[in-house]
């Protein structure tokens, strides 16, 4: 293992505060969702998701994601350390699922984001600021335009793009599919198929690793 990895698997303990208690991840309810993901697979990759990462990489990580989601803030640091050490082998898909009050607003800024080329460096704004945007009770989406604008985002442009109904199409579309897969906490993280039963980046950067080391053979 290099010393990446090591990084990688050693320094996410903030994350083990999401961890405790979620029996979604436990023998019997992990069983239940690897065959709810292999029966409705068609739920997992929309052509409407954004992608990041070689669109043609041969391991695909679904994360359905909510960019007000403390979970998902915490998970990104890592997440993207794990797609580092699998540059070639691996892609992102994210859809959402929009859980907070404010979220659906919050895909929309990343959807304008995307149609000017500004997803990624959005994103990571969202991300970074999002305690002082993403109240649950009362979120402040001015100050989230604001960080997508200080993240180059052309927000005049942006927020005439926000209202796209195709906006609203996607945000239903990704809903009906976390439905159908019965997604009802985020991040939640399928690799080539396979829901991840274990919560954690130590168990995603596994299964990665061990779906690439598959590729290659």
């Amino acid at each position: 293992m290099n010393r990446r990895a090591v990084v990688l698997l050693t320094g996410v303990s903030a994350l083990a505060v999401f961890a405790g208690g979620t029996a979604f991840y436990q023998n019997e309810q992990a069983k239940r969702a690897r065959a709810i993901a292999a029966s409705r697979a068609e739920a997992l990759v929309r052509d409407h998701s954004p992608i990041i990462g070689p669109a043609s990489a041969p391991v695909t990580i679904v994360e359905f994601f909510d960019p007000s989601c403390e979970a998902c803030r915490a998970f990104h640091p890592p997440l993207k350390q794990i797609l580092g050490l699998f540059p070639n082998d691996a892609r992102l898909v994210i859809r959402y699922a929009a859980f907070h009050e404010g979220s659906d607003q919050a895909v929309k800024i990343l959807e304008a984001a995307r149609l000017q080329g500004k997803f990624e460096p959005v994103m990571e704004a969202l991300l970074e600021f999002q305690p002082e945007w993403a109240d649950h009770d009362k979120p402040d989406l001015e100050k989230a335009w604001a960080r997508a604008k200080d993240a180059g985002l052309d927000t005049e442009r942006g927020k005439r793009d926000a209202a796209r109904p195709e906006f609203q199409v996607i945000l239903d579309k990704d809903g009906a599919d976390a439905k159908a897969l019965e997604v009802t906490r985020t991040p939640t993280f399928f690799v080539n198929g396979q829901p991840l039963t274990e919560f954690g980046p130590r168990p995603l950067y596994e299964m990665v690793k061990r779906e690439a080391e598959k590729a290659r053979n």
